[in-house]
Parts: C-alpha cells; sequence; structure tokens
C-alpha cells in the first residue's frame, strides 16, 4: 500500500463517519464541522487520485469538495453578520 492508498482510506472514512453521524442525528448537515469533514475527506480522495486516476471518482470527490467548501464560505459569512440580519 503505498500513501496515496493510506490518504484516499483515510478520505473515504472521514466522509463516511460525517455522514453516518448526520444521518444518525449526532452531526448538522449543514454545521461547519460536518461540512469541514466533507470537504477534507473528498480533498484527501482527490489526493489519492494523483497516482491512480479514475475520470468518475475525480468528477464525484471534486463535486463533493465544492459543494461542502461553499456550504462552510455560506457558515462563515453568516457568522459575520450582525444578528439582526439574518
Amino acid at each position: 500500500m503505498v500513501w496515496t492508498d493510506v490518504v484516499g482510506v483515510a478520505g473515504v472514512l472521514l466522509v463516511l463517519a460525517a455522514y453516518a453521524a448526520a444521518a444518525l442525528g449526532r452531526l448538522d448537515v449543514k454545521g461547519a464541522p460536518s461540512l469541514f469533514a466533507n470537504f477534507l475527506g473528498a480533498s484527501l480522495i482527490l489526493l489519492s487520485l494523483t497516482v491512480d486516476f479514475n475520470l468518475s471518482a475525480l468528477l464525484m470527490e471534486g463535486s463533493w469538495a465544492l459543494v461542502s467548501l461553499a456550504g462552510l464560505v455560506r457558515v462563515l459569512v453568516l457568522r459575520r453578520r450582525p444578528d439582526d440580519a439574518r
């Protein structure tokens, strides 16, 4: 097993753990911890694809990372707004 396999497996475990926690009601899917776990997990999987490229996995994980990043940006923007502007 090469280092990119380890990184990819860690990414998969992170995404699955976040999904399981959200599905079981332990993690808010719109919250920063869930979004960050999904972004980091997808990014690790993307990194693993630098050695063993797979177009469908690239498209899936790239989309997953971008959606998670957009959600994180939204959370950060909403936190900076005054309470009356929410």
